[in-house]
This record gives structure tokens, C-alpha cells and sequence, in this order.
């Protein structure tokens, strides 16, 4: 598993307007959005003790969660996610899962994924049942993404952050979502040893510093 560096800023929409100009200057858009942007659906995990949430509000160093996300509506690719923080480092372990799996998973069916292939899907099975992790809420939000190669950087504004309440029915194009408490605009900027100064001096604006947002705990405070 490889950490990666991560900012997050909280900023504004003068700011975004700011940013965008300045990173489509100097870094390439991702070749898979549509129009600039895609839309992404997130399941989160938690357990009944709300560890995860807990962990992140109490800022503890080392810390997992685990998502199942797909893009643009589309749920014919599904991944299931582990997200590794510690520290300022982050990694992420992403495995393929289909439809009927995601479904079996929501509905607690899960004697199948014993024997899946997938390490990951093994792993969430072990927390599943030891630790009893369970859905627990979705989270919507639209990314602007750019990439330059140097330092493998990515760069991400997220803004319409939105919260699935109570609904956990990831593939329930229904579900009800409203606007997520706290800040609705995040950048993120990610690296693997460094950050070229180009995409470091575009990054910077007057006010705004390395916060510890977390889409899922702003998405929790409702519930």
C-alpha cells in the first residue's frame, strides 16, 4: 500500500473561479469527465458505535474507511474502497464489484463474500461481522479534477456535497439527498514525493489553509 500526500482547503466560490482558471493554465483536465466534471455517489461504512466518525471528530493519526462508490449514474462499474489515513498521508485500495454484489451487501447478505476473490471484499467481510460495520450514509458531490505528471499530482474541487439522511439505497436512484452541513466547496491536492512549485504557487490563495474536512462527517451531522 502507497501513501500519498494530502491537502484539503475549505474555500469559496470567488476562489473556485480563481482556481479554475489558474489549473486549467498549467494542468491537464481529467480525460474521463464530461463537460469538466463527473458526479460521484458514495456509500460510507461505520459501526454502531460510530468508530469512524469518532475517529475523524477526535483527530485521531491512523485511522480506515471503507465506501463503495460509482460514477455518473453509471452502476456498471462499482468499486469497493478502503481509505488508509495517517497522518498528513493518505492510501487508497479500490477493488471491482458488480451490482448484485453492492445489493447483497445492503441487504446483509453476506456468507458470499468469504470467498471472494477480492482481498478487499474478504477484509470488509472480517469487519462486517466482527466489528459489525454497516452502512451507514450516502454522500453526493460534483469533482472538477485535474492531473499533471510530475509528482503524480492530483488536483480536486468538489462542491454540491450532498447527504443521502438516512437513505443508505446506493443504487436507489430515488434516494433523497439535501445539501451536507458545513462548507459545500473542497479542494484537495495530492501527491506521491513532491509538489512541482507550478501547481503549488496555482494552489495558493490569500486566507484559506490545510483543513481536516471530511465529506462523511459533514454528511453525519444530520443523523
Amino acid at each position: 500500500m502507497t501513501y500519498r500526500h494530502e491537502w484539503k482547503h475549505e474555500i469559496s466560490l470567488s476562489d473556485m473561479i480563481t482556481l479554475r482558471h489558474r489549473l486549467q493554465a498549467v494542468a491537464q483536465a481529467d480525460e474521463h469527465t464530461t463537460g469538466g466534471t463527473y458526479k460521484i455517489r458514495s456509500l460510507y461504512f461505520d459501526d454502531p458505535s460510530d468508530r469512524v466518525l469518532r475517529e475523524k471528530l477526535d483527530g485521531i493519526s491512523r485511522r480506515e474507511k471503507f465506501r463503495i462508490r460509482y460514477y455518473n449514474d453509471d452502476t456498471s462499474l462499482i468499486h469497493l474502497e478502503k481509505k488508509s489515513k495517517f497522518g498528513s498521508l493518505s492510501a487508497k485500495e479500490s477493488a471491482l464489484i458488480t451490482a448484485g454484489e453492492a445489493q447483497a451487501i445492503l441487504d446483509n447478505d453476506l456468507p458470499w463474500m468469504a470467498g471472494s476473490r477480492e482481498p478487499l471484499v474478504r477484509e470488509l467481510y472480517y469487519k462486517m461481522t466482527v466489528r459489525q460495520l454497516r452502512p451507514k450514509t450516502i454522500v453526493d458531490y460534483i469533482r472538477e479534477p485535474y492531473i499533471f505528471p510530475a509528482g503524480n499530482v492530483r488536483v480536486t474541487i468538489d462542491h454540491d456535497i450532498r447527504t443521502g439522511l438516512l437513505c443508505t439505497d446506493l443504487l436507489d436512484p430515488e434516494c433523497v439527498t439535501v445539501p451536507a452541513a458545513g462548507p459545500t466547496i473542497i479542494l484537495e491536492v495530492k501527491w506521491d514525493d513532491y509538489l512541482p512549485d507550478i501547481i503549488r504557487s496555482a494552489v495558493q490563495l490569500d486566507g484559506i489553509r490545510a483543513s481536516a474536512f471530511s465529506k462523511y462527517a459533514a454528511c453525519r451531522r444530520y443523523g
